[in-house]
């Protein structure tokens, strides 16, 4: 459960603001997407496969 302690005399949205970056930071959102589909293992190896040669190869032009 997220608690976002509001001071006395505090905007509204400045609390609002505070608990959606707590939420985001979370990940819930993140997740319930992944679940939303399935995703066979090899696929997302697959996938982890080309993200980790897309940032190396980043790396490599910026050296």
């Amino acid at each position: 459960m997220i608690i976002v302690p509001v001071k006395e005399g505090e905007n509204i949205e400045r609390a609002l603001k505070k608990f959606k970056r707590k939420f985001e930071k979370t990940g819930i959102v993140r997740e319930l997407r992944d679940r939303k589909t399935f995703e066979k293992p090899s696929v997302k190896k697959r996938a982890a496969m080309q993200k980790a040669i897309y940032v190396q190869k980043l790396q490599l032009r910026d050296e």
